[in-house]
């Protein structure tokens, strides 16, 4: 396997804008949730994302890299992000765009300690399991902290399902870094992903009776949003990164995607906080950041 470089300018610059991306994804879901089913959402566009990247696999003569040593590592991938957006879909019934971008994206903590047990340059120092800790102590808070008087609520499923999402997440990447795919084309691995995505999202939209359509421009605008940004110029622009870079230095930047998600979740949706979701919200990505960002503390005691 070729060896990763630390994070640059380049690579953080890139990071920022596929965190607006990534955050602004559950809102777009969500919203057009009332229109179509958000499993079938995730099914049509992964589906349509899947023809253009084959299309654009053609053209590169990247056609190659589709060969038995690699659809073994391909259908793994394929049916862990297919579990992700599964959780994904299913969770934003019940719970908020904003809850599922608080905990979708403890995905870096789980990857960190998949890259713990496998990789020597990768361990994880106190520092990182004292950030798992407090994560996981935020993800307690957001759960206790509501009480009696939301015992009648399903909320907590949605962020249940969004913690599933965040650990196949954190799966699918240790798949890619641990197989063939990480050093293969990008747009081959995406099309692994994207294919498993709507083979098995179809079946279970079809399973689940979630099969019915509201035609409106929403819906539209959503698909559009989720097909070219979402599932090609994101995705594609993501699996690059991790060809170059170590795996845990882009965490501290995807750092950003929760509070991106969050934001968004309150300004379009008009999204409600409660304060305890806030309390643990503040944990979780405190302890992200302990999690992900080992290097920016390192690179300050040896600037001292």
């Amino acid at each position: 396997m070729a060896e990763r470089k630390e994070i640059d300018a380049g690579a953080t610059a890139l990071m920022v804008v596929l965190c607006a991306i990534w955050g602004m994804q559950q809102v777009a879901i969500k919203a057009a949730a009332p229109l179509m089913a958000p499993v079938l959402q995730v099914a049509i566009r992964s589906g349509v994302a899947a023809v253009v990247i084959a299309g654009l696999v053609l053209v590169r003569g990247e056609a190659g890299a589709l060969r038995s040593d690699t659809w073994r590592a391909g259908i793994i991938v394929g049916l862990l992000f297919a579990m992700e957006f599964l959780f994904v879909g299913e969770g934003l019934r019940f719970t908020s765009a904003s809850h599922m971008a608080i905990f979708l994206y403890t995905a870096p903590i789980f990857a960190a300690l998949g890259l713990h047990l496998r990789l020597p340059e990768e361990r994880m120092t106190a520092l990182q399991w004292c950030g798992t800790g407090v994560a996981f102590a935020g993800i307690v808070v957001s759960f206790a902290g509501r009480g009696a008087a939301n015992a009648g609520s399903t909320v907590w499923i949605g962020d249940l399902l969004g913690i599933a999402a965040g650990a196949s997440w954190g799966a699918t990447t240790l798949a890619v870094r641990f197989s063939i795919l990480s050093d293969t084309p990008a747009t081959v691995t995406l099309l692994y992903q994207l294919l498993g995505a709507f083979v098995l999202l179809t079946i279970s939209a079809l399973f689940l009776g979630q099969t019915g359509v509201t035609v409106a421009p929403l819906l539209g605008v959503s698909l559009a949003f989720q097909i070219v940004l979402v599932s090609l110029v994101s995705f594609l622009a993501w699996f690059s990164l991790l060809r170059i870079y170590l795996a845990s230095r882009l965490g501290v930047l995807a750092f950003m995607t929760p509070l991106f998600g969050v934001s968004f979740g309150v300004l379009i949706l008009g999204e409600r906080l409660d304060p305890s979701f806030v309390i643990g919200a503040l944990f979780v990505l405190g302890g992200i950041l302990l999690v992900a960002g080992r290097d920016l503390f390192g690179r300050r005691r040896l600037a001292r």
